[in-house]
């Protein structure tokens, strides 16, 4: 059997394949395309039980219907979210849909604490001058973190991270979820409503799963909340943060910086070279008009070792599929082979 796998990137590729070989030892193939999966590459898929997919493909009904007419009867996501898929699509479809529910969360907390920083400290400002021997200091002015607030919106296992982080650096901290995490209690967190973390916090980070109930969490209710120096991370989705609201707060004058690694239009743009286009995403040229707006293309995730455990996963979650078991990772339940 022949495996497809859909949006797979240059360093990517080599753990992919070597985690394949290692787990079925040429008993199957494995065809790895740059391309994301939609209606107009569905066909690309046509004759393969299984497909790997990424969190930039389209898996809407349609999409799906062409799969499952073409043979494919396996779909592995190779990320946690998941919003990409209709399950219940699939389900009617006889589909079985997996993902990675985790990895590591340090890949991630590590990334926003850089964005963090990176806004704070001026850092792309500076590289910029000095690459050009400019070595004025002028505008590049931060705040000590240290005795400042720290709000954690999410503290699951990449929020948790981030706290430890923020504990290092000797802040207050705040703490919003629909459920304590004992070990960010133990690290002095107080868990308080939702606006006033916003109110109180100098870096509000976000680490919720993007859900009926947190799309536009960061609306213009919250952004008004929000101290006028404050800092805004999020590297978790695009959709819990309404860019018009943010654009309308920016161009006020307020934060003093904002750090994203994702976007609610993402999807088309981000992964792909658009260098040589013109970009026809106004919202998205206009945040990056802003000098305090650090974007980057969803990479948070991207180490080796976060990387690593993604294709471990996911090769698992084949394997298992295969076996016709279900597991912590089965979003829709397994078809036996």
């Amino acid at each position: 059997m022949e495996i497809v796998a859909y949006g797979v990137l240059s360093d990517e590729e080599p753990l992919l394949r070597a985690a394949f070989d290692e787990a079925f030892d040429g008993r199957h193939g494995l065809r790895c395309l740059g391309l994301f999966l939609d209606r107009d590459t569905a066909p690309t898929a046509v004759g393969h039980e299984v497909v790997l997919s990424s969190v930039n493909d389209t898996l809407d009904a349609g999409v799906l219907r062409a799969l499952a007419d073409g043979g494919v009867r396996m779909i592995a996501q190779r990320s946690t979210g998941y919003n990409n898929i209709d399950l219940a699509a699939a389900r009617k479809l006889g589909l079985t849909v997996a993902r990675v529910s985790s990895y590591s969360p340090y890949s991630v907390a590590e990334f926003a604490w850089t964005l963090a920083l990176a806004v704070n400290r001026r850092i792309v400002r500076a590289a910029h001058r000095t690459r050009e021997f400019d070595f004025r200091l002028d505008g590049l002015m931060g705040r000590d973190l240290r005795g400042r607030t720290a709000g954690v919106v999410g503290t699951g296992k990449i929020g948790a991270a981030f706290t430890r982080i923020a504990h290092g650096f000797g802040m207050r901290l705040l703490g919003w979820d629909i459920a304590e995490n004992p070990d960010c209690l133990a690290l002095g967190m107080e868990y308080v409503p939702r606006e006033r973390l916003f109110a109180e916090a100098d870096l509000v980070s976000l680490h919720v799963p993007l859900l009926p109930d947190t799309h536009h969490l960061v609306d213009a209710r919250a952004l008004a909340l929000m101290k006028d120096d404050s800092i805004l991370v999020n590297s978790s989705r695009g959709g819990l943060v309404d860019t018009d609201a943010l654009l309308e707060t920016l161009r006020a004058g307020r934060l003093t910086g904002v750090g994203l690694d994702v976007y609610e239009e993402e999807a088309g743009v981000f992964f792909l070279d658009k260098s040589l286009e013109v970009m026809t995403d106004e919202r998205l040229a206009r945040l990056m008009t802003f000098g305090n707006v650090l974007l980057t293309s969803h990479q948070a995730y991207f180490t080796e070792d976060a990387v690593g455990q993604i294709v471990r996963t996911t090769v698992s979650n084949v394997e298992d599929y295969l076996a016709g078991r279900t597991g912590e990772n089965t979003l829709v339940g397994a078809v036996a082979p």
